[in-house]
């Protein structure tokens, strides 16, 4: 936990309801991946947000971000706009200025960036926008800055959707040659067949059930790219049928990530590099979907068996890093100890638990019997998840692995060897596995149910 000092600088978010907010992983972690005596924390405001924000400033506070419902209610308690808030008439982030604080919009520049990280064109692009609402007047004023060909906006309620066109179209007029089209859904065959960026803005996909504003397959064929604003659930009716399609697409999540980012660069004038902005996303997304189960244990623990049974039962990835070795290095692992030895193959463990610990999300990862043996190995498993020991006993364990030729380190003359290779090296790695795990799960006389839900 940060210590809180009294030179500790205070960053926050204002609106209601914030309990629920992620913006604490994004800056909080940014800050101490800095070096920064920086806090964040959330301030429900109920009403009055503008005495809310004026209160503030005279308590001193560094920078603020607003949600919901007061991104257009706080504009009257700002000194200045930037841009992109002036266009969109709503701010989300405050920079403490002389004599108050000046209200920016982050989420503008916050999708530009991600979808550029992607290596996304919209420049003489046809794009659609899905949705009328809040969310679709900053895709719309991004496609205006990016000059795509056209932006066709389609909503339920057309009067809607013109609101939003007239608006912006008005205020780019001067500054760009794209223009936004209003339509109703009933008027989406105008939009024509040319290869099109869709940006999905509805709240069609928060619930079970809900499928897509306009439900024609062919329809989303002409998209050489999807992005739909909601981040949870990860995948919604518009991003399962992109995959369906084959059609890149992403979720909201990177929004999300970069309207944060570029809200603390504001704050503290310091831009952030992208390696650091790809670990805070994988904090971020590990908070949002769910974090790791690493398994680990002697060989025939049944790490492979009960982890793929826990991923499905859970709805989590599954990877065995063996698996993942021998696929990496084109090889078996008897392959990498007869030609290499074990120092060699205790290395590419560590490689390739240092690749999971930066990108493995909400998935059951089965470790190798020896991972454990390096400290480095056990701090990186610790990093990566929780680590759950399956311990076997040493009958159980030959049960399982006598007649098991993949295993270069139990080769042995006959069963009496091999119960003797066993023990020793029970005993040998007992304490490794101890000093790893967060959990322990006795395996033995268990069937594979019993022991996922002991986990």
């Amino acid at each position: 936990m940060k210590e809180i000092s009294g030179t500790t600088n205070v960053l926050g978010l204002i609106g209601n309801p914030v309990r629920h907010t992620l913006s604490p992983v994004i800056h909080n972690t940014l800050s101490e991946e800095l070096g920064r005596d920086m806090v964040y924390l959330p301030f429900p405001v109920e009403e009055d947000p503008v005495a809310a924000v004026k209160g503030a400033y005279h308590l001193g506070i560094s920078g603020l971000n607003v949600t919901v419902p007061h991104k257009t209610a706080v504009i009257p308690a700002l000194t200045e706009l930037d841009d992109a808030a002036r266009s969109i008439g709503a701010v989300n982030t405050l920079v403490r200025t002389e004599g108050g604080y000046m209200g920016y919009n982050t989420d503008l520049p916050g999708l530009t960036r991600a979808i550029k990280i992607r290596g996304i064109r919209i420049n003489g692009r046809q794009v659609v926008v899905l949705g009328a609402g809040g969310a679709s007047r900053a895709v719309c004023a991004m496609a205006l800055r990016e000059v795509a060909s056209v932006i066709y906006l389609i909503n339920r309620t057309k009067e809607k959707a013109e609101a939003v066109a007239e608006s912006l179209n008005a205020y780019f007029e001067e500054r760009t040659v794209s223009k936004i089209i209003p339509l109703s859904v009933d008027e989406y065959k105008k939009v024509p067949d040319v290869p099109t960026v869709f940006f999905q803005c509805t709240s069609l996909g928060l619930h079970p059930g809900e499928g897509l504003l306009i439900d024609d397959r062919e329809f989303y064929k002409r998209a050489v790219y999807g992005y739909d604003l909601i981040y949870n659930p990860a995948e919604t009716p518009f991003l399962k049928l992109m995959k369906e399609l084959k059609i890149e697409a992403d979720n909201g999540l990177s929004m999300l990530l970069y309207q944060g980012v570029i809200a603390y660069e504001l704050w503290t004038g310091k831009q952030i590099s992208e390696d650091l902005v790809q670990k805070v996303k994988v904090k971020l997304m590990r908070k949002v979907y769910g974090g790791n189960v690493i398994l680990c244990g002697y060989m025939g623990s049944g790490k492979s068996t009960v982890g793929k049974a826990l991923a499905a039962e859970r709805g989590m990835e599954f990877l065995d890093t063996d698996a993942m070795i021998e696929e990496g290095e084109g090889c078996t692992i008897r392959e990498i100890f007869e030609n290499r030895g074990e120092a060699a193959f205790r290395d590419l463990e560590t490689k390739y638990l240092e690749k999971l610990s930066v990108t493995a999300v909400n998935t059951v990862i089965a470790t190798g019997g020896g991972m454990v043996l390096r400290s480095k190995n056990r701090e990186l498993m610790k990093k990566t998840g929780l680590v759950v020991w399956l311990k076997a006993g040493e009958e159980t364990t030959f049960d399982r692995v006598k007649n098991d030729t993949g295993r270069p380190l139990l080769d042995s003359a006959g069963e009496e060897e091999l119960k003797k290779k066993i023990s020793a090296m029970l005993k040998e790695r007992g304490a490794a596995y101890e000093a790893a795990a967060d959990r322990v799960v006795i395996t033995d006389g268990k069937t594979v149910e019993e022991i996922t839900e002991m986990i």
